[in-house]
Formats: structure tokens, C-alpha cells, sequence
């Protein structure tokens, strides 16, 4: 009895597999595994050097106006703000890799309208107070030196992050102040200045090919201080004979922009960086 149980043992386990092999056999096949969809090749903009354009509008802002003749802490700032102005620009670029770039970009930016009034106290008068209301326009030419990280794609939009840094020349001219209380005038020749400038870009890039990129970005650009000439009253006499400040003067700009690589075709998809696309 006992030595037979080793041979009975050994049947059942080969009854068992052979069972198991034939249920296996009888399961549908599985499911293959799933195809990578899409050609040899992606479209990626490959390194190099790139040509840009853009054009866009301004939105103006300046913080105060200053000169000598202020009475310190009697300025009470009722309104100062620029009409909208229209801007255009170009220039040329470097791509490192997928991930960032960078140009050196050159703008005018046209004529910009100012308005402003101002109250302040004075004592002598009847009123308690007097009043200048400004008119002037502004135009500006910038350099920028610029970097940028764009931030992988989507349905072929890439979404990107910069900051620069360069030059403003600010000019004002047609600057007027009018008095009404005192019944005052004054004016100034056209004045300009140059100043450090700094940007904060934000915006997306739509690949149309690989040669070709259409953006749309906002900017926020930090110009520094404008100056007019010397301000005279209509008699031709000028107080302190000097310039009148526009302190930080800065832009929030809406850009629409091309990009052109010369030259640029799709690569080998075993050679494209990682890029989500669906």
C-alpha cells in the first residue's frame, strides 16, 4: 500500500496539469498590446537661430510727476493715465534646446497721448487750492535682451515664462499745463531720456510648422522715468528752468508675434525630446 502511494501521486499531478493545458487552450486569445500611433517622424523645431516679429498695444501707466518747484506733501494726484498706443518689433534668436531660448529684440512703440490733472493746496489763493491739467505725448524705442522657458506642448500650443533686460529712450514733447484757478500756462519743448528697462513675459506659441510659430503674449515692461525740456510760462520766463519727472513710467503690453527658424524640419521620433501631445 505504501509503495504505491508515490506512483499515485505522481498520476494525479500529471492528470492535473494536462487538465489546466486544456482549459488554457480553450480561453480566447489574449488582447495585443497596444500599437504606438503616429509616423517616424515629429514635428519639433529643431536648434538654431530664429527671426521674430511682433506687434501689439500698450496700456501706460506713470506713478507721478516731479520737479524742484513741488510743494511736498500738498500734491494731491487726481488723475494721470496714456491712451493705448500702438507698437511693432523685431528681431533674432537662438534656441538652446526644447526647453528655452533666447533673442535680442528691438520696438518703437508710437506716440501715446497723455492726460493728467493735479490739485494742490495753497493757502493765498481764494479757493484754498490750484489745479495743473497736463496734456503731453510719449514715445519710446527699446532694446531688450530676453530668455525664455517654454514649458512642454499640448494639442500643439506651447505655454512659456520669460524676463529682460535692456535699454528705453523715452521722449515726451507737446507737454502743456493749464492752470484754470491761477489762470496759469506753461509748456515744454520735446525732452528724452534713456533708462535701464526690465520685462516679465507670459504667453503660449502655436507650432503651425516646423518652420513657423505664431504667439500671443502679454508683457509687463518697466521703461523708468521720462523727462520733458525745460518748462517756460507763455511769457517766455521759466522758474527753476528745469525739466518736469514722469517717475516710472511702465507698459502692460498684449503681443502678437512670429517666429521663423530658416531651415527647420521634422526629425527622427527616436530622436524628438518628450513632448505630450494628444
Amino acid at each position: 500500500m505504501s509503495a504505491r502511494m508515490p506512483l499515485l501521486l505522481a498520476c494525479g499531478l500529471m492528470s492535473a496539469v494536462a487538465s489546466g493545458a486544456a482549459e488554457a487552450a480553450d480561453l480566447p486569445p489574449s488582447a495585443p498590446l497596444p500599437e504606438l500611433r503616429g509616423s517616424l517622424t515629429a514635428d519639433v523645431e529643431v536648434s538654431g537661430f530664429y527671426l521674430r516679429g511682433d506687434i501689439g498695444f500698450s496700456n501706460q501707466t506713470v506713478e507721478r510727476l516731479s520737479n524742484s518747484l513741488d510743494a511736498l506733501g500738498t500734491i494731491e494726484k487726481v488723475n494721470l493715465g496714456f491712451a493705448g498706443a500702438p507698437l511693432a518689433g523685431g528681431g533674432v534668436g537662438y534656441r538652446f534646446n526644447r526647453w528655452f531660448r533666447a533673442d535680442v529684440t528691438g520696438e518703437y512703440r508710437s506716440a501715446a497721448a497723455f492726460t493728467g490733472l493735479e490739485r494742490y493746496r495753497d493757502a493765498s489763493l481764494s479757493l484754498g487750492y490750484g489745479t495743473d491739467e497736463y496734456t503731453a505725448s510719449k514715445r519710446e524705442v527699446a532694446v531688450l535682451l530676453n530668455g525664455y522657458v517654454d514649458l512642454g506642448s499640448w494639442y500643439g500650443l506651447t505655454p512659456f515664462l520669460g524676463a529682460g533686460v535692456g535699454a528705453a529712450r523715452i521722449t515726451l514733447d507737446n507737454f502743456k499745463d493749464t492752470n484754470v484757478v491761477t489762470q496759469g500756462l506753461a509748456y515744454a519743448k520735446a525732452g528724452s531720456k534713456t533708462n535701464l528697462a526690465w520685462a516679465l513675459h507670459a504667453g503660449v506659441g502655436y507650432e503651425v510648422s516646423p518652420s513657423f510659430t505664431v504667439e500671443l503674449a502679454y508683457r509687463y515692461l518697466n521703461l523708468g522715468d521720462g523727462r520733458t525740456g525745460t518748462v517756460y510760462n507763455y511769457a517766455g520766463q521759466c522758474g527753476s528752468c528745469e525739466a518736469l519727472t514722469f517717475k516710472n513710467v511702465d507698459s502692460h503690453d498684449v503681443k502678437l508675434g512670429l517666429r521663423w527658424t530658416p531651415g527647420a524640419a521634422a526629425v527622427p521620433a527616436e530622436q524628438a525630446p518628450l513632448v505630450r501631445r494628444y
